[in-house]
């Protein structure tokens, strides 16, 4: 366990990663109150941008901060690789013996980033900031709140109450760049990694600018990933289904066959036969579509595609092309 600074003869330094997307109205607001919240409790400290080119004027903003701000570092990335990509390249940047994520949007108060610290004194090595109650829109609320349920049936381990508002101990952090998948989820690499966490009830503010990034697409797409990449769940559902398919389909079976010795089959039924077809033709190409999933994503993995490449970094003069 690391000491902070002023307890103990080693110092410490924090890193603040913020994944940035489409974010140009909120960054100096940002900016300002995490220097608030965070100086008078560690003066060692670094702020890491992490531009994931959402088209905006967010990059120009950045490097308007380093140039102001020393302790300000700003990445580009070379396209959209997703949040939580984004942010294990800022995790994977930073030389903090502490590193704190947070988000763009300013529904995560900076001002709760002194409550996280203070709980990780008591030597927890991961502490995340949870939510009495979440300002997002009604049908946001209950689809993460079922997603997060079934993530938890997925992967035990996981805490369901996670957020991207985290503290993490250098130790942890420094491994989720070591994990190689196109699909990343930070959070789920932090329950392989360790069990020492702990949360903090943090205030959820309304989102300052915009709507969410977020839309239902993506967050099923999300929660897909979650599931293939992190469990064989799915798997296994395919394997009960087709079992329970196979149970019922001969059921079926036996039952009309029955019917037609005892001859109370007079006409063939042309309704029965094409439900039946459609039933379990349903259920195959479900069974196929998984297993579909699962090769896509071994395919992925064994083209060992970069899970980032950074274009820009105002700490380097030169352009850049590199993960």
């Amino acid at each position: 366990m690391h000491n902070w600074i002023g307890e103990g003869a080693l110092s410490a330094k924090l890193s603040i990663v913020i994944p940035v997307y489409r974010s140009q109205q909120t960054l100096h607001e940002l900016y300002n109150r995490t220097i608030a919240a965070v100086e008078p409790i560690e003066p060692l400290f670094e702020i890491i941008f992490v531009e994931d080119c959402g088209g905006d004027d967010s990059w120009q903003v950045i490097e308007s901060l380093a140039k102001q701000d020393e302790r300000v570092r700003g990445i580009k990335l070379s396209r959209n690789f997703g949040q939580h990509a984004a942010t294990i390249c800022g995790i994977s940047k930073a030389i903090g013996d502490w590193v704190l994520t947070i988000d763009d949007d300013l529904e995560q108060s900076p001002e709760h980033i002194p409550a996280l610290i203070r709980k990780a004194r008591e030597g927890f090595a991961l502490v995340y900031g949870i939510y009495e109650e979440r300002s997002h829109e009604g049908w946001r609320n209950f689809t993460s709140s079922t997603a997060r349920k079934l993530f938890t049936v997925a992967i035990p381990s996981l805490n369901h109450e996670y957020t991207s508002f985290r503290l993490i101990a250098r130790g942890v952090a420094s491994k989720l760049a070591e994990f190689d998948s196109p699909f990343p989820f930070v959070d789920g690499y932090l329950s392989w990694l360790t069990n020492n966490y702990a949360t903090v009830v943090v205030r959820h503010d309304h989102r300052a600018h915009g709507a969410s990034n977020y839309n239902f697409r993506k967050l099923l797409s999300h929660t897909i990933n979650i599931f293939v990449t992190f469990s064989d769940l799915p798997l296994r559902m395919a394997s009960w289904i087709g079992l329970f398919s196979a149970v019922v389909g001969m059921g079926w079976l036996s039952f009309i066959l029955l019917r037609s010795f005892l001859g109370g089959i007079s006409v063939s039924g042309y309704a029965s036969v094409m439900a039946g077809i459609i039933l379990f033709g349903g259920i195959q190409l479900l069974i196929l579509g998984i297993f579909g999933e699962y090769l896509g994503r071994m395919n992925f993995k064994s083209s060992k595609k970069p899970l980032f490449l950074v274009s820009l970094d105002t700490q380097l003069p030169e352009r850049t092309e590199r993960t």
